[in-house]
């Protein structure tokens, strides 16, 4: 593909870096595949890759390509993460990433893991149940300076249900314990780096198999707190030795009548989801069953009747930290609606399990390549907006804005930059630029 088209230099050598984890043999098709997923139009289907790369005649290698990716996604997503802590962590010491789950619609019979699952969207047609897949996703926080915050996904695991396994070679492992491969994962990548991992989750993540060998490990976890979760005290050690074991809970605490009490409150200014506003917080720490530790409990008081509590695993962090690392936790969410509708994932239309595994994963990391390739662009040359004077132009470039500008960019290179430009022909190229923009 790079003989057709003229990619920019810092993309050659993302995909450079990616394929050398491969086989030799067929390293050179992660460049072609890539390229196509660019420029597919339609329905993003493996076909419509084929179709904008140009591939007919041998185009089973490269389904079995794509399959074997499955075998090498961990190898990949770690080459990945060492261009993104050379891109966007170098003169950072702590690394915010973000765990949650989302199903992805699948249609035909007899595809591998899929099932039944509930849908936590709520859908014209009132859908509670859809079929298809649940992936566990695994993204990277990052604030950029112009364009607030930005999720860079990067690893996977597709959950099965235990009723589900049967069709697949796979052993049951709940959504909890993929989360925690992830993270030991994630925390392997920072720890050679030098790097703190702090790991952001919801609310169904706040459990103790998901919780316990996560702290164990060394990372930092931040998620939310239910409104009766049970806190304790730290016990207090006895004047004298009595018979039995020493206590290993304090008194009881409860949310309700902590956040009653007017002692405590303080006002804190932190970004929250691109702006700066004021929070009225308390900050205490407690003893957590579910993490097995001491943890910090931070209450935020939206009015008199609306409080959310939050914990986090660090004890020396303050308020303004945890609050910003929750309110960052909406990138992944942005994550998951950007795959499906700008850059099709779930619409490959494959069905074995390797080859499922495969092309999520590809869609994971060009989304992340296209966020890496626009990090340092400004917004005009991100994106136009002169000709829609009813849009806002400070809005921030939407991925596929960045998306349609890679396009504009590999055009431009392909037919301006490598050819020979004269005098004669310089209104021909005027034109000609003008019609591409409108195909890109």
């Amino acid at each position: 593909m790079f003989t057709k088209w003229i990619f920019p230099t810092y993309w050659r050598v993302m995909v450079i870096t990616l394929s050398s984890v491969l086989h030799q043999r067929s390293a050179f098709r992660m460049a072609v595949i890539l390229a196509a997923m660019l420029f597919a139009k339609g329905r993003k289907t493996i076909t419509s890759w084929f179709r904008a790369a140009g591939i007919s005649r041998r185009y089973k290698a490269y389904y079995y390509f794509i399959g074997s990716l499955a075998q090498k996604t961990e190898n990949i997503a770690s080459e990945l993460f060492k261009i993104m802590m050379n891109r966007i962590y170098k003169n950072t010491n702590i690394i915010l990433a973000a765990i949650d789950d989302s199903p992805i619609s699948r249609y035909g019979p007899k595809i591998a893991g899929a099932g039944i699952h509930r849908n936590p969207v709520s859908t014209p047609d009132g859908k509670k149940f859809i079929y298809g897949h649940v992936w566990v996703t695994l993204s990277l926080i990052a604030r950029h300076s112009k364009f607030g915050t930005i999720g860079l996904p990067l690893l996977a695991r597709m959950y099965v249900k235990a009723k589900d396994i049967k069709n697949t070679n796979l052993s049951f492992k709940s959504k909890t314990e993929k989360a925690v491969e992830l993270s030991m994962w994630a925390y392997n990548c920072c720890k050679n780096l030098g790097k703190q991992l702090w790991i952001v989750t919801d609310g169904g993540y706040t459990r103790a198999s998901f919780l316990k060998p996560v702290i164990k490990s060394g990372a930092v976890v931040v998620t939310r707190l239910r409104r009766d979760a049970v806190l304790y005290a730290e016990p207090t050690p006895p004047r004298k030795h009595k018979r039995g074991r020493p206590r290993k809970y304090g008194k009881r605490i409860k949310l309700v009548n902590r956040a009653t009490n007017p002692d405590g409150w303080f006002k804190i200014k932190a970004v929250l989801y691109g702006r700066q506003e004021t929070k009225e917080v308390k900050l205490f720490k407690a003893l957590y069953k579910p993490a097995g530790c001491m943890v910090q409990v931070l209450i935020v008081r939206e009015s008199t009747d609306c409080l959310r509590a939050f914990m986090c695993t660090d004890l020396t962090a303050c308020a303004i930290d945890i609050l910003e690392a929750v309110a960052d936790r909406y990138a992944i969410e942005q994550n998951f609606c950007d795959l499906k509708e700008i850059d099709g994932l779930g619409q490959q239309q494959v069905r074995t399990l390797a080859s499922n595994i495969g092309a999520f994963h590809l869609n994971l990391w060009f989304h992340s390549m296209v966020e890496l390739w626009a990090w340092n662009k400004s917004a005009k040359v991100l994106c136009d907006r002169s000709d829609s004077p009813w849009d806002d132009a400070n809005r921030r470039p939407s991925h596929a804005d960045k998306c349609a500008a890679l396009r504009r960019e590999v055009l431009k290179q392909t037919f301006f930059v490598s050819s020979n430009k004269n005098h004669e022909i310089n209104k021909i190229y005027k034109q000609f630029y003008k019609l591409l923009k409108l195909v890109a």
